[in-house]
């Protein structure tokens, strides 16, 4: 697409243009790619009121029904021409490819594969609603009763409507609130500031598929609307940084995904055969540009800590920036590269500090940050920390990042943190019940696989039905109908 695209407003699936709209250009060669219409806080509080109505619309669609157009809808979003302004205009597959990469820097290889991952929600839905209900008979969520496991069950929905405030980093993340439409539950969207286009074209696939509009509001808008959409919403999912997630903590009806800090420890039992476990390490490192919440930030072993942290800087080391087409490209650029410099700078203080040592930068001439094709990007970094406590030793960065620290076995799970992933290599039972039991842990992976591979009838970070809907005691007198 040559002219700038005008990107609406969805109002309960309605377009609507603002006169308030803001444009979104190439961070490489500053060209205007889309202006997109705003919505005000007084606007989306408006439409919020009339969440009942709309949440009956969906609510009237059997679940079953739902999960065919799921099936349909991911065939869409996957192949189709999508309707992508509101003066009839589509968006092909490839286009979309092309815009997500211009501004959010990802590869054109690797926005496929995040693609990919989204088509398997919509396709894998079935499972993922097993997963997340444990099971359960699905017809509870249209008649709100049923039986589990031979236990009469009952389930009424916390809220009308789920609020998302969007990220522009990662287009994997839209499959998290993807869900609540098969449990039948509107959403309220908040897309990336650079990041407009994948929650888009998802909703532009499911009203194909037949999907009722009533269930779908797509809310450019500034911090005021994002708090509006947080405070309006019976429930709600946050994505931001630490400094954003922060003010809604100790809200248990918004859900926050902030930095994840994922980690691997290796046990005591199998840290000599370490070379084993490698590919699983890099994997975790370098998996979707080293840019989610599930790529390890810090990997604790009991010994052999400079040896794993030189094979992991030999094997990342190899990976180097290329242009967004090229078909092996495995970084992601920096849409706003001042973030990048800010990255680097922070990295080179605490190197500055002592205690840690880059051992990538042993091996490359090269600096970390780098222009290529009129992007920014930062080469994959392994450090090798003194100690836990140690500015970068748990610290979560945009790219493949890591820190190698060796800590005694039975001090690690103290040393562990907030974690959204823990891979444990380790046979040792005892310590895997002790590990089980940490509360800072949010998904415990078992064995050599990587903390950047996602099962999505296993979620890691909440699960989407419990927040959606709770339960509710229920008796019956005998023989009654």
């Amino acid at each position: 697409m040559s002219e700038a695209i005008h990107i609406p407003v969805l109002r309960g699936g309605e377009t609507y243009a603002s006169l308030d709209r803001v444009e979104l250009a190439s961070p490489r060669d500053g060209r205007v790619l889309a202006t997109i219409s705003q919505a005000n806080a007084g606007l989306i509080r408006r439409d919020l009121k009339r969440l009942p109505e709309r949440a009956a619309a969906l609510r009237a669609v059997p679940t079953r029904e739902l999960l065919a157009m799921f099936k349909r809808a991911g065939e869409l979003f996957l192949n189709a021409s999508l309707p992508i302004d509101d003066e009839g205009r589509t968006q092909s597959p490839d286009e979309y490819v092309a815009l997500l990469s211009e501004t959010s820097g990802l590869p054109h290889v690797l926005c496929r594969r995040n693609m990919q991952k989204i088509f398997t929600v919509f396709d894998e839905v079935d499972a993922i609603l097993r997963g997340l209900t444990r099971g359960m008979d699905l017809s509870v969520i249209d008649t709100g009763f049923g039986e589990h496991c031979g236990v009469p069950v009952a389930y009424y929905p916390t809220t009308e409507a789920l609020g998302v405030v969007l990220p522009s980093n990662s287009p994997g993340v839209n499959s998290i609130w993807m869900p609540a439409i098969a449990l039948r539950t509107p959403v309220v969207l908040k897309p990336g500031r650079e990041e407009p286009w994948t929650p888009l074209r998802i909703v532009r696939a499911f009203l194909a598929a037949g999907v009722p509009k009533e269930a779908f509001h797509f809310y450019p808008t500034d911090h005021e609307g994002a708090a509006t959409i947080l405070g309006a919403c019976g429930r709600a999912l946050l994505f931001g940084d630490e400094k954003t997630t922060a003010a809604y903590a100790g809200k248990p009806e918004i859900n926050l995904h902030g930095p994840g800090r994922s980690k691997i420890v290796i046990g005591d039992d199998v840290v000599d055969a370490w070379p084993d476990f490698l590919e699983a390490l890099v994997a975790s490192v370098a998996d979707n540009g080293g840019r989610s919440c599930i790529n390890v930030s810090t990997i604790f072993v009991s010994r052999h800590a400079d040896a794993i942290a030189r094979a992991l800087a030999e094997a990342v080391s190899a990976i180097e920036p290329t242009e967004a087409t090229d078909p092996s490209a495995r970084l992601s650029a920096f849409a706003n590269p001042r973030f990048a410099e800010w990255i680097d700078e922070s990295i080179d203080a605490g190197l500055a500090a002592g205690g840690a040592r880059d051992v990538t930068a042993e091996l490359r001439s090269s600096p970390r940050r780098v222009e290529v094709a009129g992007s920014m990007y930062l080469r994959p970094t392994i450090l090798r920390c003194d100690r836990v406590d140690h500015a970068l030793a748990r610290t979560e960065f945009l790219f493949p990042f890591t820190s190698v620290v060796e800590v005694p076995q039975k001090d690690m799970v103290a040393a562990l943190g907030p974690t959204l992933v823990l891979t444990a290599i380790t046979r040792d039972k005892a310590w895997i019940r002790e590990l089980a039991q940490c509360r800072s842990v949010d998904r415990l992976n078992l064995g050599p696989y990587p903390t950047s591979r996602a099962e999505w009838d296993q979620p890691h970070e909440g699960n989407l039905f419990e927040f959606l809907y709770q339960r509710r005691a229920i008796q019956r007198a005998p023989a009654w109908d």
